[in-house]
């Protein structure tokens, strides 16, 4: 996998997809698996930039602290967190309730 520009999103919609379902992850941890640590962002904007069509569970991707930083991008005001919780999910004020208990690292997880 590589870090640049088109190709580092592919890479990143990638990983996403091997989230299980009831599992969430960071931007960070998946930028850090590409060999990016710094490219957070880009794993975001990688997330935004997927279309239905591609089947990404971007609502599995959150912030290092479990905050559903990237729910406006979904249509509807709590569709990410409506797709978490149909998950099994908790989330309180916006955040994820158990997150180390549903922590998914694909540099753990992925060989």
């Amino acid at each position: 996998m590589t870090k640049e520009g088109a190709s580092f999103f592919e890479d990143a919609k990638s990983v996403a997809k091997l989230i299980p379902t009831g599992r969430v992850c960071s931007y960070g941890a998946i930028a850090k698996y590409l060999g990016a640590a710094r490219s957070a962002r880009m794993v975001g904007w990688a997330m935004n930039s997927s279309l239905p069509e591609e089947e990404i569970p971007a609502h599995r991707v959150v912030n290092r602290k479990g905050l559903l930083t990237g729910k406006k991008h979904f249509d509807g005001v709590n569709k990410m967190q409506e797709l978490l919780e149909a998950e099994g999910i908790t989330i309180i004020e916006n955040q994820i309730q158990n997150l180390a208990e549903i922590w998914w690292d694909p540099s753990e997880e992925l060989l």
